[in-house]
């Protein structure tokens, strides 16, 4: 009887047995120096497997050669040493996300840095991912409202676009994706927003995360934090990781944007990892696959069609020149990649015009597809007329007779210029932008002086929205420029004109 009871609990013990993986995948550290360890024995282990040193310390395996594996420390190298174990974990990195994760701050493997408990785990979501197939996208054609007039009207996003945001240190980037983060709880969009900071230092965070809860933008943004303080092999993975947290929502068929500030920096950490690694350098020292590292990251941004759920991800890179040098090797090679770029210039911040956009380096791919018909309509012929004011006006320095066409083209163009500047963190809904591009493109404000106009569009604003909100619901509603909405606009812009100017009179008596 024994015998047998015996013999049932070892047929029990079979059933249930699960050869251990760890065995095989069980090495030992041959040298480290400055986050990198070669390991021997690791014969079984995958390339980006995620590896387990001792003191609770992770590492991601890169380099596979003959003899050893090479692979960076992912925490304080300085806690192990040479002969420590390594075991393999047999899974490739990925990182915990659930909706918890939204209001968060996580570093990039996705632990709570902000002080608030644990976030929920839902799934695991790979850092590393094959994009979406041709056939299970589809068009972009939605338009993701910045609230910023002269990028909504001329250089429009749609949701799935990747549109790099490029130009020196100061010229304003951030401050674009904070103005896109706020309108999209003001427009109430539903657009769920990731904000992956890259080397940054943390005090630059810390104010970036105190504008977005001032404005309440917390509530539907998630920060990936990597600061210059963190090791590269960090920095590296933040882009993948706020990546990784978008396709969780993308795949719920929710919308997204993501903004990666910056890849310059990005590239600067793999850049690092790699000669640590001591794998052979190319041009400036980069790796040859430079451009695939950002390749494979922007390519995961797309519009995916009804079958697949039908949500999206859009992605807004940054990209640091160096004196406006936009043909540089990063830079060049991020432009080929996305579907446009916006260019700040230092000269236009530096004079005033903010958004310092330089109309004629900006570019959308989309183009018109992802506008509304009203904007395209009413915003058509802008881009070029701005790009061709500037042209005139820097020819105009050097001539002193200008015929009279040319003197109002320049004039048209100056008062379009002050009716595009916008002050900081603060976003315009799309109907009050059709109204205000509306009476400037119409040649409406002849009449009002350049230095004027900001008053002017700032005033009128509120004006249409106190005494013509229907007329603001109806551009909202229709999209298109009926004979009505047009006829509407043009009577309360001329209504406005005719209080306004006595008033200003009166206020320059």
């Amino acid at each position: 009887m024994k015998l047998e009871n015996t013999l049932k609990e070892l047929e029990l013990a079979l059933e249930h047995y699960q050869p251990s993986t760890s065995v095989e995948h069980v090495g030992h550290i041959i040298s480290i120096a400055d986050g990198v360890a070669r390991i021997q024995g690791l014969e079984t282990v995958a390339s980006g497997e995620l590896l387990e040193f001792p003191h609770n310390v992770y590492g991601l395996a890169l380099n596979l050669e003959e003899d050893a594996v090479g692979a960076v420390v992912l925490g304080d190298y300085k806690k192990i040493g040479e002969g420590d174990t390594v075991k393999g974990t047999g899974r490739l990195l990925s990182i915990p996300v659930s909706d918890e994760i939204l209001g968060r701050v996580v570093d990039p493997l996705g632990r709570p840095i902000d002080q608030k408990g644990k976030i929920k785990e839902d799934r695991y979501m790979p850092l590393e991912k094959i994009a979406p197939g041709v056939i299970e996208r589809e068009p972009v054609n939605t338009p993701l409202q910045t609230g910023i007039k002269a990028i909504d009207a001329m250089i429009p996003v749609g949701r799935g676009q990747r549109e790099l945001i490029i130009g020196d240190r100061g010229t304003g980037k951030t401050s674009i994706a904070l103005d896109t983060i706020i309108n999209q709880g003001r427009e109430k969009s539903g657009v769920i927003c990731i904000y992956a900071a890259i080397g940054q230092k943390t005090s630059r965070i810390a104010q970036v995360i105190d504008t977005l809860k001032k404005y309440k933008a917390m509530d539907y943004t998630v920060v990936v934090s990597a600061d210059a303080s963190m090791p590269a092999s960090l920095q590296y993975l933040a882009a993948y990781a706020g990546c990784a947290i978008g396709e969780y929502f993308l795949e719920k068929g929710k919308e997204a944007v993501i903004f990666y500030d910056d890849l310059s920096k990005h590239a600067w950490a793999y850049r690092e990892v790699s000669l640590m690694l001591r794998r052979p350098s190319g041009r400036e020292a980069y790796p040859g696959d430079i451009f695939y590292l950002h390749s494979r990251l922007l390519e995961r941004a797309c519009k995916l069609n009804k079958k697949r759920g039908g949500g999206s991800l859009t992605a807004f890179p940054f990209i640091e020149t160096q004196a406006g040098d936009i043909s540089a090797y990063i830079p060049t090679n991020v432009i080929s990649i996305t579907d446009g770029q916006i260019y700040l210039e230092s000269d236009l911040f530096y004079s005033g015009v903010r958004p310092a956009i330089n109309v004629g380096n900006s570019v959308s791919r989309v183009g018109g597809a992802a506008q509304i018909p009203i904007m395209k309509k009413v915003a058509g012929t802008l881009r070029i007329d701005l790009a061709q004011y500037r042209e005139l006006a820097a020819f105009v320095q050097f001539a002193s007779d200008l015929d009279e066409k040319t003197k109002k083209r320049i004039e048209q163009g100056s008062r379009m210029v002050e009716l595009l500047k916008q002050s900081l963190f603060e976003p315009v809904p799309v109907e009050e932008q059709v109204a205000v591009i509306f009476a400037g493109t119409s040649g409406m404000l002849t009449n009002i002086p350049v230095t004027k106009i900001t008053e002017f569009e700032k005033e009128f604003r509120a004006y249409m929205r106190d005494y013509a909100p229907k007329v603001l619901k109806e551009i909202r509603e229709e999209k298109k420029l009926t004979d009505t909405i047009k006829k509407d606009l043009e009577t309360h812009i001329n209504k406005f004109l005719e209080l306004w100017q006595p008033l200003e009179q009166s206020k320059e008596e």
